[in-house]
């Protein structure tokens, strides 16, 4: 391929890569080589930037035609959808690595503010960082010890429960009323049970002897010795020490090379703009912290005083109980429900009545919401900053990848992945996707169930605004950004007419379905001014909606009005009607609102024109000849409306006369 070099072009290329053959500057995928050695000025070497790698390359042609492949957005989101696959792939098929160093991470989190406590009162990082991981490691060694003896003791008790159980089989058989179905049942099972099992050895041995068959054989192993029954118990208990001790390794690093880890993590997440990179991790890290060290505080005193509770009712392996109710209220919404079924299910062996049965459930059915609704709220906010639906399938997914330790931890790691989207605007979809944020804003919402018509969402998100602020604004600062969207749309050409009065109609329902609202001003009240208003809609069913909005507000105070779309503007005006408001939501020409104005003011000569521009913002409206105000929120248009008529000029002629005169 030819190619003459002349003047330098360049070009941008997140496909072709540099290699360099023998002196020669290679784009593979671009067909395109420059040699250095015979023009080094010429070109200029790849260089790679967040969105993948740019070339500039100094090239010139004769036919100027030649560009680089570029990715579209649909390749983009197939490179992205591959790509999101093999991360999971890898965090599943590297989950023996990753485990540990996402538990590591999260108990640094929750190390981080005991550890900053004891720098403030002088004490020197490595001694701190040291005696921190330390405590907690021997802490957590003594809880499983416990753990491990109360399993212990509630293993070598079981057998004595048997009675109990058949008791309250017995009792549940006798509440049956004797209709056969638990019968039936039980024999069922133990028909199935020896099915399964076969026949017996010794019945198999004399069936064999009898007709000739083979005799089946069981070969036992010589019982184990020492060192046998050494690694029959210590097997499984090497993989769990050895990830413990990996965490605790890790939790040692991160905790002694913070500020290390943390320059780091600036440089890679972006250097050019320290401020906002630092703003964001300082308040990552602060509310993670926060977060985690009063989850576990809490959960940790969640399950003492259930605990406590048991060990008061006599459940056995007490401490056991409130371990688990501790440790699997981390799981949320199911988490304290397995917690219960434990204990509850213990004490239905234990005692042979149903006593401590309902103690049980009643501990945990007062306890858990008293947590859950007052002490959650009162330490870190109504909610932990995630979705419920985004909850249960973030504990469904780490589940399935991690295991019970990937259940353990989904709230924890779902949520460091809401706070990296609400700060790296890359992964803004995480935040959007996760987060308990409303995905749409009031207006957009309201836009989108005017499109999709369907006033009965519409009327319970207003009805729900309006609880806390009034009418007017909700019309400011919902109902009328929204009517500016569809304006935008249809401004696109994408909203045709049709849409535009099903919009309208959409919202008429809407306004209909609100509840009444006393106004600021009422008509009945005496000497209070009450002007007949005709709103006057521009053009398209856009300004007709914006007028029927604004008539709600004005019959909330008491005002008489009526609209009128364009098509009617040639009618005859009333005598009783003392205001006219011309209503635009479309952009008009100077020229299209001075002839509205003439034609309005000829109709209807002596009467106030307003004209109500809700497509402008405050102060960059321009008043033309004929228009006594012009506004454009709801609340400056009662305003408007409710201001008294200007004096007539004879009045002040004759005023200072009287006045000299006296």
């Amino acid at each position: 391929m030819n190619m003459a070099l002349s003047p330098a072009v360049v070009v941008r290329t997140p496909v072709a890569v540099p290699a360099f053959r023998r002196g020669k500057l290679w784009w593979r995928g671009g067909g395109v080589a420059v040699d250095r050695k015979a023009a080094p000025e010429r070109y200029c070497p790849a260089r790679s930037c967040a969105r993948g790698i740019e070339g500039l390359v100094m090239l010139g042609s004769g036919d100027s035609s030649f560009k680089m492949p570029v990715l579209g957005r649909g390749q983009d989101r197939l490179v992205t959808f591959f790509a999101a696959i093999a991360i999971v792939t890898v965090l599943y098929l590297g989950r023996d690595v990753f485990v540990p160093i996402a538990v590591a991470i999260l108990l640094a989190f929750v190390l981080a503010p005991v550890i900053m406590v004891l720098r403030r009162i002088r004490i020197p990082r490595t001694v701190a960082v040291v005696a921190v991981v330390l405590i907690t490691f021997l802490g957590l060694m003594a809880l499983g010890g416990m753990i491990a003896l109360q399993v212990t003791d509630l293993v070598a008790e079981l057998p004595q429960y048997r009675m109990n159980m058949r008791d309250k089989i017995k009792s549940l058989k006798d509440a049956a009323g004797g209709s056969g179905t638990f019968e039936r049942t039980m024999d069922l099972v133990q028909d199935l049970s020896r099915e399964i099992d076969g026949p017996q050895a010794g019945q198999g041995l004399a069936a064999g002897a009898a007709d000739g068959r083979p005799v089946l054989v069981e070969v036992h192993q010589p019982p184990p010795g020492t060192l046998g029954t050494l690694s029959a118990v210590m097997g499984p208990l090497l993989h769990p020490l050895a990830t413990i001790g990996i965490v605790f390794i890790f939790v040692l690093f991160i905790l002694l090379q913070r500020e290390d880890l943390r320059n780091r993590f600036v440089r890679l997440a972006g250097a050019h703009d320290l401020q906002r990179t630092t703003a964001a991790l300082d308040d990552a890290g602060s509310r993670l912290s926060r977060f985690f060290l009063a989850q576990v505080a809490l959960n940790a005193s969640f399950g003492a005083v259930i605990g406590l509770g048991l060990w008061a009712i006599g459940v056995p392996s007490p401490f056991l109980w409130g371990l688990a109710a501790a440790v699997l209220r981390f799981v949320p919404y199911i988490g304290a429900a397995i917690a219960a079924a434990l204990p509850i299910g213990l004490a239905l062996a234990v005692d042979p009545g149903w006593t401590m049965v309902l103690s049980t459930a009643a501990l945990f059915l007062v306890v858990e919401p008293l947590v859950g609704h007052v002490i959650e709220p009162l330490l870190y906010g109504r909610s932990t900053g995630l979705s419920p639906v985004a909850v249960i399938a973030a504990a469904t997914f780490w589940t399935w990848l991690w295991g019970p330790v990937g259940l353990l931890l989904s709230t924890p790691l779902t949520l460091c992945l809401v706070v990296l989207g609400r700060h790296v605007e890359s992964l803004e979809f995480l935040d959007v996707a996760l987060g308990d944020q409303p995905p749409l804003s009031a207006s957009e919402l309201l836009y989108q169930r005017l499109l999709a018509g369907d006033p009965l969402e519409a009327a319970a998100a207003a009805e729900e605004h309006l609880k806390q602020k009034s009418f007017a604004d909700y019309a400011d600062g919902v109902a009328l950004p929204a009517l500016r969207l569809a304006q935008r749309d249809a401004a696109r050409g994408v909203l045709d007419e049709a849409r535009q009065t099903r919009l309208k109609e959409t919202l008429a329902e809407l306004l209909d379905d609100l509840p009444d609202e006393a106004g600021e001003t009422s008509a009945d009240e005496p000497g209070a001014a009450s002007p007949h208003v005709l709103i006057v809609a521009a053009r398209s069913a856009l300004d007709e909606a914006a007028s029927l909005l604004f008539a709600h507000r004005l019959r909330q105070s008491g005002t008489r009005c009526e609209t009128r779309p364009r098509v009617g503007l040639g009618r005859p005006i009333a005598d009783e009607v003392s205001l006219l408001v011309l209503s635009y939501l479309s952009p008009a020409t100077p020229a299209h609102r001075r002839y509205t104005i003439r034609r309005l003011k000829r109709d209807a000569p002596g009467r106030r024109v307003i004209v109500a521009d809700w497509g402008m913002e405050e102060g960059k409206t321009e008043r033309f000849e004929g228009e006594d105000a012009v506004v454009t929120s709801v609340a400056a248009a009662v305003e408007a409306v409710e201001a008294p008529p200007p004096a007539p000029v004879a009045s002040s002629v004759v005023a200072p006369l009287r006045a000299g005169a006296a």
